[in-house]
């Protein structure tokens, strides 16, 4: 019979060694039921514990305590607790019980959110996430800490996690939201190449049916493709109309169109909460037909630029072109005396040391790839599952059907 005194005794005596922590899993694993039975006194005993040395111990304990509801009251105290586990638990330790240590994380996420603070979510999550996994291996709390970084407005510490090659990934499902949340952690960023790129991942992904996650992602790939690249193509049409046709206006060029077609389904985009993108890409649209002067022009005065691109004046058309050098879209200089513009040839030679270094990583960032999609091919090739499925797909065919091949002909 056990007691949680006894239980106790033996994660304080069982948490040193290898060998000790093998059998207090055990013990613990044993003893879980036991446990769940007795959530509701279990938090005092974790006061006897240190997270640090008796990780795999306290880890038990407090997934008990927090399977049940949770009270506004209890989750105060909870979100403190939870906090200090996942920042200095030791990763050797919840490794042994990932499922568990998953469970208290996903706990922890509803109850920041329960008390409206997502931003005390934000570093214990993001410890949570380097200790469960390595740097390749995509888990079910990537997309709860982006979620958690989203709402907390927390933008640039979500993508810290987004800058690693992901290779393995346990569940569709979480690589679905770990694209999209990625995504929109990149559009508020402005880092919209990375944010198009994940989006792409999701609408792209195999499916056997359309899913709320990829509708809702493709609406946001269609906007980020036209800021970024000021045009749309996909075979993925019919999944909404709106955003195409709002596509096909802005592909026509003039402001005046792409602004009515916006004003007409304004609440439409407002309930997608994607009115924010949506005027982002009418000014997208402002610097395209910028970019469209510098190809056919060496000087152009502000007045002839407002005029051009539908601006309501030269001052207006001189921020726009001034963000535009600011950001590296071309390069021109502004004569403050007569208002003209002179653009320029990209200066870039491509022979800095930081261009080399750059092409170089990239190099060596394709080479790994190489590698690990080889060692995936040789992988699959040797799986008795894809040998089996192929096999039967071999056997469909009636090779009678075929015409037979000419034996005369020598080589």
């Amino acid at each position: 019979m056990y007691t949680v005194e006894s239980l106790v005794a033996q994660i304080q005596g069982l948490s040193s060694s290898a060998g000790d922590l093998s059998l207090l899993l055990t013990h613990l694993k044993q003893a879980d039921e036991f446990l769940h039975n007795e959530s509701t006194r279990l938090l005092p005993f974790l006061e006897q514990l240190d997270p640090t040395l008796h990780s795999l111990g306290y880890l038990y304990i407090l997934e008990a305590s927090t399977s049940g509801p949770v009270t506004n009251e209890q989750a105060r105290r909870l979100v403190l607790l939870i906090s200090r586990f996942l920042t200095s638990c030791v990763a050797d330790q919840i490794r042994l019980a990932p499922e568990k240590f998953i469970a208290v994380c996903k706990s922890f996420k509803d109850q920041v959110l329960m008390l409206e603070a997502p931003i005390r979510g934000v570093v214990p999550l993001l410890e949570a996430v380097k200790k469960l996994r390595s740097s390749e291996h995509l888990t079910t709390l990537h997309p709860d800490f982006l979620q958690i970084c989203l709402l907390a407005k927390c933008y640039k510490t979500g993508f810290s996690i987004l800058e690693d090659d992901i290779f393995e990934v346990d569940q569709p499902r979480d690589f679905y939201l770990y694209c999209y949340y990625g995504g929109m952690i990149c559009i508020g960023q402005k880092r919209f190449q990375k944010a198009l790129e994940l989006l792409h991942n999701v609408v792209t992904a195999p499916m056997s049916s359309i899913n709320a996650i990829a509708v809702e992602a493709f609406k946001k790939y269609v906007l980020v493709s036209l800021i970024y690249n000021g045009q749309y193509y996909s075979s993925l049409a019919w999944m909404c109309i709106l955003y195409i046709e709002l596509a096909n206006t802005y592909s026509i060029g003039k402001i005046s169109e792409l602004e009515t077609y916006i004003q007409t389904n304004r609440e439409k985009f407002d309930s997608d909460n994607n009115l924010g993108l949506v005027k982002q890409v009418v000014s997208s649209m402002y610097k395209r037909n910028i970019q469209r002067l510098t190809q056919t022009y060496l000087t152009l005065s502000l007045q002839d630029i407002a005029n051009t691109v539908q601006l309501s004046s030269p001052k207006e058309a001189e921020m726009h072109v001034l963000q535009m050098i600011q950001d590296g879209e071309i390069y021109a200089t502004i004569n403050q005396r007569d208002g003209m513009v002179r653009f320029l040839e990209d200066p870039e030679q491509y022979k800095t040391c930081e261009m080399i270094e750059h092409i170089d990583s990239s190099i060596q960032r394709i080479m790994t790839l190489s590698k690990k999609l080889t060692a995936m091919d040789e992988l699959i090739s040797c799986d008795p599952l894809y040998l089996a499925k192929v096999g039967r797909e071999r056997q469909r065919f009636d090779f009678d059907d075929f015409d037979s091949v000419p034996q005369k002909f020598n080589i």
